[in-house]
Formats: structure tokens, sequence, C-alpha cells
């Protein structure tokens, strides 16, 4: 028998096969991996490239019109770090494969870094196409660069005018925005130039002993570090606050206990929030922990199994920003956690606390006598 498109209905699939393959899928999504630690630096951070020690006392006239764009928009410095902060978080997708490090990448998956840095860029300020270049800030044209390595843009022979080059050459020396982050360091930097054929790398020839254009097998070259002068870092140059990767920072031997439970999700976001209190805890590392599809809900499910031992798993809604804020701890956003040991204390106690059906609770010390946590109430405390 034949179905309306003359198919076989045999080979037609059936709602209880359909539900085989979502199951398939999920598995093989959900399979728990562990990875070891990095024995190797994200990129390379050459001394001579180090950016607080120099750095431009104005800003050159050509770049002006974007310097100010930067400086004029709306929290622009956050919205730049944050962006990439995801830029690297979407590529080890930590839901699907348990990495939380750039070295558990692929070689292939570490050539998009800068792609995905030029489309979150894209996104987060709205930026229009160019004309002839990535993108148009304050009406001009300008070429987003990335690098995980300091120094290490590579840049195209469209991108500078050299009459070697004939009909290869740009239509004028052009502007770029140069990226660079190192989620090592949780250092970050942004800044401008005009790409010139005097400021790329130039290597001296072993035949002649004549200096000649350095380029790779992509016929492009890198920026000399001479150059380094000519660059507008905006925000007065090397940033420190790259959003942290908690799991790559985090105590080798805490991340060991966080993952010693192999065939259970909310057992490791449990002990995620036993190993990590006083800081916050963000989607993303619960993502990677849980390795599952619910597992925001593991980490509202951590706040029954961690009551008894007197852990408060806290987040943004009803009465938790007051009791952090009571605390003084972190406030957490949507999508943040933050976890804390209380004790009740008496009214003698001089540690920040809050009052909850007229006992007082405050943070635990570390070698303080455990018991349970109080119950909270929903509703926001007045």
């Amino acid at each position: 028998m034949t179905d309306q498109n003359g198919q076989p209905l045999h080979d037609q699939p059936t709602a209880a096969t359909q539900d085989s393959r979502a199951r398939a899928i999920r598995r093989k999504r959900n399979v728990f991996r562990n990875h070891r630690v990095p024995t190797t630096p994200m990129g390379k951070v050459p001394a001579a490239w180090a950016i607080e020690s120099y750095g431009s006392d104005g800003v050159p006239a050509e770049l002006v019109p974007f310097a100010d764009w930067f400086d004029a928009e709306d929290d622009a410095r956050e919205r730049f770090r944050w962006a990439l902060r995801d830029s690297l978080d979407e590529l080890l997708d930590g839901q699907r494969t348990g990495r939380w490090a750039y070295q558990h990448l692929s070689k292939t998956e570490k050539t998009y870094l800068g792609t995905a840095v030029e489309v979150n860029l894209t996104k987060e300020f709205e930026f229009p196409n160019g004309s002839h270049l990535d993108w148009q800030i304050a009406g001009r044209d300008i070429d987003c660069k990335f690098s995980k390595d300091l120094g290490g843009w590579e840049i195209p022979m469209e991108m500078y005018l050299c009459d070697d080059h004939g009909g290869r050459q740009g239509k004028a020396n052009q502007p770029a925005l140069v990226t660079w982050l190192n989620d090592d360091t949780s250092q970050w930097a942004a800044g401008l130039m005009t790409i010139t054929d005097e400021r790329l790398r130039w290597r001296s020839d072993t035949k002649t002993g004549q200096l000649v254009r350095a380029y790779n097998r992509d016929n492009k070259r890198r920026v000399n570090i001479s150059a380094r002068k000519d660059i507008h870092w905006l925000w007065g140059g090397l940033q420190t606050d790259l959003p942290r990767n908690l799991l790559l920072h985090l105590n080798v031997d805490a991340r060991a206990r966080v993952f010693s439970f192999p065939r259970s999700g909310q057992a490791r976001v449990n002990q995620l929030f036993r190993e990590v209190q006083g800081r916050i805890v963000g989607r993303q590392t619960v993502l990677t922990v849980a390795q599952q599809d619910d597992a925001p809900k593991r980490a509202r499910d951590a706040r029954l199994s961690l009551r008894p031992e007197g852990i408060l798993v806290l987040g943004h809604q009803g009465s938790h920003p007051h009791i952090a804020r009571a605390l003084e701890l972190l406030m957490p956003a949507k999508g943040e956690w933050i976890s804390v040991r209380v004790v009740p204390v008496t009214e003698a106690d001089s540690r920040p606390f809050f009052t909850l059906n007229g006992q007082r609770w405050a943070a635990a010390r570390d070698a303080e006598p455990g018991s349970a946590a109080p119950r909270l109430p929903k509703k926001a405390i007045p």
C-alpha cells in the first residue's frame, strides 16, 4: 500500500518510531563527558605586546568617529565584554559537550571563534553591513579582526593600499577594530587602528637579505609589533574583567569533586553549590555541570537537596534577593544563583543576618557546626 504521494506506507514514521528516535537523540546528547585540565595556554601574549605599557595620547583623526561612537553608546564596554564571553561559551556548548576550556575545542572550532565574535558583536550593537568591510559605525566602514594571540590579527590585501598588489589592493587604508581575549587570565582588549602597508609585518629575504612583505599562505600579514603605538585602545587599554569562567578557574580538586558523579547531573549540581559558595554561579556553568536538557531545574532542585546541610541556593525571585542583600552577598540576576551555608545566631552576633519567623540567620563560618537551613518563603520579605 502507498500513501497519497506514492510512498510505501511501511516507510512512513509512526508515532512510536518518532518517539524512539527522539529518545535516541537525547541519549546521545546527554551522555556525560569529562575533560582533562588543559596543559597549554589558550593563546600567546608576547611581552612586546603588553597593552598596559604603551598607548596613544590622542585619537588619530580618522578614528575619532569610531572612538566617539563607542564612548557615546550606553554600557558599550559592559556589552562588549559579555559578547566576547558569549562567543566562546557558544563554541564550548557545555550542555552538550561538557567542555569548559578553549583548549577542549577541535581545530576547526578554534578557527571559528573569530567569526563568532564578529557575529555576536554585530547582534549586540546592531551594526549595519559595511559597503566594502564588515560593518558601518558612525556611517563609516570598518572591519572586525579577532585573534586569541595578542597582536596576531591577520590582515588581507584588500585592507590597505599597496601598488605591488595591483587589483587586489584596497580602495584605501582601511580602519579596523582589533579584539582579543584570554580566558586563562580573564583579560581582553579592543582597539582601533588604520591598516597600512608599513604597519604590517616584513621579513628579511633569506637569499637577498632585503626586506619583503611577510605573507602567510592566505596572502595575509600580521600587524607589526612596531605598530602597537598606532592602536587606540578603547576604555583605556588592557581589561582584566572578562566574565569569569568559573569552572576553568575553580580549584582543581573542587572541580574534580563536582565531576565525580558520572551518573547523576543532579549530584554534580549539588556538589557545585557545595564547592562554590558566596560566588555567582551562572547558567552556562550549570548547563555544563548538569549536561542535561533540564539543567536549570537541577539548580532549583538543589535547594531541596542541600537545605538539610544548611545550604541555601538563592536566585533572583521572591524572598531570595532580600536574603542575599541582608547577608551582604552578590545579587543574582535572572539565570544566576549563589549558595551560602547559614546557621542560627543570637542578637549578640555581629555578622550580617536575616530574620525569619523570629530567628536570626547568618552565613556560617567554616568550622561552625551545621544545621538545617530554613525553608524560605516564595514571596518577597517586606
